[in-house]
């Protein structure tokens, strides 16, 4: 698995022109959501418990949907714009990282991309993952917020045109109306191969993004 991961990310980084976007967005209306969704919740074994992370999924997913610019790949015939938005979302193994995908992200809501994700997580960990269950994707997400990581930039799963890259949630000082106050932040940056995503196009799916994250409320319409 070493062996394969470091052949495909020196070929991502010596072939493929990277370019970085980062934006703050900030998620206390998301958290308040979160927790009343998860109050909410079935409490017995099929239930759910909603993270931040399937949020960003959700979230990404449906700014995939309205700039389908940034839902591409990358071939030697042509630039490849999908229909689909599959979320591949990464999963750290204790021998490596593996990417299972959330198919049709932008057509479930919360609580089923909760579900899934949970699944396909455990099954991972567990190398009980069909091969189609992680090959493939148009769009990758990798967070590395549960290690207290604040913000990193992350290597473009080939041929993907993008990945989303989300950082530790924050209490960070901000002024907002002109006056300082306190909100919890969460930094995101998109890698984004330039010969698929112009800045333009990447600065469009970052603002439609954290509209979205900064308004929960939306991604359950």
């Amino acid at each position: 698995m070493r062996r394969v991961i470091a052949r495909r990310l020196s070929e991502s980084k010596q072939t493929v022109p990277h370019f970085y976007l980062s934006i703050d967005c900030t998620i206390d209306e998301l958290l308040k959501i979160r927790k009343t969704l998860n109050d909410k919740a079935p409490k017995d074994d099929g239930g759910y418990r909603i993270s931040v992370n399937d949020f960003v999924i959700r979230a990404a997913a449906l700014a995939l949907r309205q700039v389908p610019a940034a839902n591409a790949s990358w071939s030697d015939e042509a630039i490849l714009l999908w229909e689909r938005v599959d979320i591949a979302v990464a999963v750290a193994l204790d021998d490596g990282l593996i990417t299972p995908i959330i198919k049709g992200a932008d057509q479930k809501g919360l609580a089923q991309i909760a579900q899934e994700s949970k699944d396909l997580a455990e099954r991972a960990r567990a190398g009980k993952l069909k091969l189609e269950e992680f090959q493939g994707g148009t769009f990758s997400i990798s967070n590395l917020g549960m290690y207290g990581i604040r913000e990193f930039a992350a290597v473009i799963n080939p041929p993907q045109g993008g990945i989303l890259a989300v950082g530790f949630g924050e209490q960070r000082p901000i002024v907002r109306d002109g006056q300082l106050a306190v909100a919890t932040v969460m930094t995101c940056t998109l890698s984004g191969d330039h010969r698929v995503v112009d800045g333009a196009v990447g600065a469009q799916f970052l603002g439609v993004f954290k509209k979205l994250i900064e308004d929960p409320l939306t991604m359950l319409l």
